[in-house]
């Protein structure tokens, strides 16, 4: 990334990735007793038995005394680095029927949910025992349900009690038939059919803003390396450009975690500022409401937190650099082989994988310690999101790309804490929508049906019963480059508005019919500050032309 204008790394062999894995096998239903009252679905939703009967749980939950809500037992789950000692339940349920899932729980980010469905959580609190409680509709076609409990990776442990399925009536009996098994050779096709509405509901609380306004640029500025677009200086940033990410932090080796952000030496940077003339100018850019953060990675910031020394490097390392020069929050720029998923790790909402399951962990931890305030944003390639509507890591049956999808997880974990997501619509290869058609970069078609993913969520490889739920639109922004200079996949500002126009307005969506209308989106990411800068602002221009900001 140093020495070349693009953020990140063409992707043109897409479609022959892999073969799609698209068949998938819920687990065995749970043979359901009678209710003992009408409407409640669980079995041993209070862990009475003194066992977790009625429930597939991790190794590290089990059923305790001394911490019941009520009765005599709890469920204790005391989560590992690599596990969040997870308990489910899957049960029989009716088509289009209103279900609601609660339990009581104590402890620290002890979540609850429905799979493919809405789900909440405690805040990073312990204290005393808490409702919490999800409600979720069937699909016209639903005749089952998994809900879930869980901590969270590396935190101390949790407790749950009185864990309720209600709905209206009884259940009925389970299917006598067991789950078919998946075929031995995996398809070649694609999904033949685009999801409808989305099985998931967005989030019920609210998404950080972190402070920003209704419609917000986001800038990429080159402050540790110099390229042909020149060196801009801190103060000389425009009032433009509401998010300045500082490109980037680097870790001194691909595992260390040891993240340094290290400014460009006058030699390479002509006119660059001193250190503290540096801060003095993001602390003006402040004042003004601006939002200046640590981009970690780029092209050529390859990180992998391979372990938990890594990751708790990681930590320190990300603080240092905040506290040093007192900026906003954290942008995860990770690109190439960061981020990718070991065989076997197929489930989007329960990853395995250290790297991932890591950096997961780190994120709460850095968001946890710096409060609501926190803005954490994310940049990844459209390789490591959208593709994942047709693949996932390396497959069921192995073969894939095991990069594919990979920012899933992370994405579905930090939801609840993320200021905005905004892939790169660039340095990309075709990538199929939810229309089932492939769709090229460079013009408005393109990021209509990539933001539309974003907004209405997509089965991960092909999979309908497990769905990657909507972000809400003020967690989004569309990343494109400011110019033909910048990297591949530019898009003219005719084409750029045609796309805020279909995405917030329904107008001007060409042949691409989108799944719902989104005047909150937040707004447009660019690489970088300094090629537009050497474009003649084009790209910004446009922005406050068309948002009026």
């Amino acid at each position: 990334m140093l020495t070349s204008p693009f953020r990140g790394r063409s992707r043109s062999a897409i479609a022959g990735a892999a073969t799609l894995a698209c068949a998938a096998t819920l687990g065995g239903l749970v043979a359901l007793a009678p209710s003992a009252s009408a409407g409640e679905f669980l079995v041993n939703g209070g862990f009475e038995t003194g066992s977790l009967s009625g429930w597939t749980c991790d190794a590290t939950a089990k059923a305790v005394t001394g911490q019941a809500k009520s009765g005599s037992y709890a469920l204790a789950g005391t989560p590992g680095a690599s596990d969040t000692a997870q308990c489910k339940q899957t049960v029989t349920v009716a088509p289009n029927t209103a279900y609601t899932f609660s339990a009581q729980v104590k402890g620290s980010y002890v979540y609850i949910g429905v799979d493919g469905g809405a789900s909440t959580w405690t805040p990073g609190t312990g204290g005393a025992y808490q409702q919490l409680s999800v409600g979720f509709t069937t699909g016209a076609t639903q005749t089952s349900a998994t809900v879930f409990l869980h901590g969270w990776y590396g935190q101390p442990a949790y407790y749950a009690d009185d864990a309720s399925l209600s709905g209206p009536g009884g259940p009925t009996s389970p299917p006598t038939t067991p789950p078919t098994t998946p075929p031995t050779t995996p398809p070649t096709t694609p999904p033949t059919t685009p999801p409808t509405t989305p099985p998931t509901t967005p989030p019920t609380t609210p998404p950080p803003s972190g402070g920003l306004p209704a419609h917000a640029l986001v800038g990429y500025l080159h402050a540790s390396f110099a390229n042909g677009a020149g060196y801009t200086r801190m103060a000389d940033v425009p009032s433009t450009w509401n998010v300045i990410d500082l490109a980037f932090g680097e870790p001194t080796s691909v595992t260390s975690g040891d993240i340094r952000f290290n400014r460009c030496p006058a030699t390479e940077c002509a006119g660059v500022e001193s250190d503290a003339d540096f801060k003095a100018a993001i602390q003006a850019k402040q004042a003004q409401g601006k939002k200046v953060v640590i981009s970690i990675g780029g092209q050529n910031g390859q990180v992998q937190l391979t372990t938990a020394a890594a990751r708790d490097t990681f930590v320190s390392s990300v603080s240092a650099i905040i506290d040093k020069w007192g900026l906003n929050g954290l942008d995860i720029d990770f690109e190439g082989h960061s981020l990718s998923l070991n065989t076997g790790d197929t489930d989007f909402k329960n990853p395995t994988t250290p790297v991932v399951v890591n950096l997961i962990s780190a994120l709460k931890t850095l968001k946890a310690k710096y409060g609501s305030g926190f803005v954490l944003t994310m940049a990844p390639e459209t390789f490591f999101v959208q593709l994942g509507y047709q693949y996932y890591g390396s497959g069921p049956w192995g073969g894939q790309d095991p990069r594919a999808g990979a920012y899933l997880p992370v994405i579905y974990a930090m939801r609840g804490d993320l200021t905005l997501l905004h892939v790169q619509d660039y340095n990309s290869g075709s990538i199929m929508g939810l229309d089932n058609q492939y769709h090229s970069m460079g013009g408005a078609d393109f990021h209509i049906a990539m933001t539309d993913m974003l907004l209405t969520g997509f089965p991960v490889a092909g999979n309908t019963a497990n769905v990657f739920p909507p972000l809400a639109p003020s967690q989004i922004a569309i990343g494109l480059p400011a110019s033909t200079n910048a990297g591949n996949g530019y898009t003219a500002p005719a084409e750029v508005n045609k796309a805020l126009d279909c995405l917030t307005k329904k107008t001007n969506c060409g042949g691409y019919t989108t799944h719902g209308t989104w005047p909150a989106l937040r707004g447009l990411m660019t690489w970088s500050v300094n090629w537009d800068k050497f474009g003649g602002s084009e790209f910004s221009n446009n922005f406050r032309s068309y948002f009026g900001s």
